[in-house]
């Protein structure tokens, strides 16, 4: 993979933001950025389990879907004070998906303020995710193709991203928003998927504090290094085109493929997983020939 770094900044206005990074849809890093906020103190893993301890919370691990099953199916539940402890005493690839905010912990919503970067958040659904140290993410897309502001806590945490462009080198499967589940993106087989050698992106590293500004539709994978959480502030396409691809992709896309693998389960599972190999393999050859990288 080619990967560069993003731009980063301690600060930003919303006029340079706007102008150089959201209508451009480009990446950027903003260093230390929740500590602004007047509870910044309170964000963290200890206030979370004072506050939530009691709460069941579904957890999922590092293994792709079990193709018997939905594909948003968890491993386990537990409760959130115990799953906190997990993680915190050792290595563990368990983590937690979509925490909605407003439902489950509204207090945590007076803790911070939505910044002034001319976004239109969508305030009703302000995520958290968390992670053991093992903990990765799919490659993935979001299937709303919202911009989105992401910020973590605690630990550090590596994250690549990648735009559209690049998804036939990362191996694409059909009727999904993931690549293939075989990548190892800490340690890529150029062997068995050469055409991610040519996918171009960007490596990030992000501390307690950072927040991270991730363009709609953009490829990204997030592994949590050490035990922590992250937040993500949403906003939703305004563009006609991108809604109407929005609307494509959580209402006839992803239902469509829901059908598919119960009716044919890991017979459709591996056919789609085919598939973007050999697409992958034939974006390689063809870039090959261009003898361009």
């Amino acid at each position: 993979m080619i990967l560069d770094n993003v731009d980063v900044v301690q600060d930003i206005s919303k006029d340079d933001f706007q102008k150089n990074y959201f209508k451009k849809h480009k990446p950027l890093l903003i260093k230390n950025f929740a500590a602004r906020w007047d509870a910044f103190d309170q964000w963290n893993l200890a206030y979370i389990r004072e506050k939530a301890g009691d709460q069941n919370v579904p957890l999922y691990d590092n293994k792709p879907a079990d193709a018997s099953k939905s594909s948003d199916a968890p491993v386990t539940n537990m409760k959130m004070k115990d799953y906190i402890d997990r993680i915190k005493s050792g290595p563990s690839d368990l983590r937690i998906f979509f925490y909605i905010i407003t439902d489950r912990l509204p207090e945590l919503l007076k803790n911070f303020t939505y910044p002034d970067l001319g976004i239109r958040f969508f305030k009703r659904l302000p995520t958290l995710f968390f992670g053991g140290s093992e903990a990765h993410v799919l490659m993935h897309y979001d299937v709303d193709l919202g911009d989105f502001l992401h910020i973590h806590f605690e630990g550090k945490k590596r994250i690549l991203l990648f735009d559209q462009k690049q998804s036939a080198f990362l191996y694409k499967v059909p009727l999904s928003v993931h690549t293939v589940y075989d990548i190892d993106y800490e340690n890529p087989d150029y062997e068995k998927f050469p055409a991610l050698q040519y996918a171009k992106g960007y490596e990030i590293f992000m501390e307690h504090g950072d927040a991270l500004f991730i363009p709609g539709a953009f490829w990204h994978f997030n592994r949590y290094l050490e035990p922590g959480f992250s937040m993500s502030l949403r906003a939703l396409p305004n563009k006609p085109g991108v809604f109407a691809n929005m609307m494509y992709h959580v209402f006839i896309m992803r239902y469509t493929d829901k059908l598919l693998r119960k009716l044919f389960k890991a017979k459709w599972v591996n056919y789609k997983q085919k598939w973007a190999y050999e697409k992958g393999t034939e974006a390689f050859e063809k870039k090959s020939k261009s003898g361009r990288r």
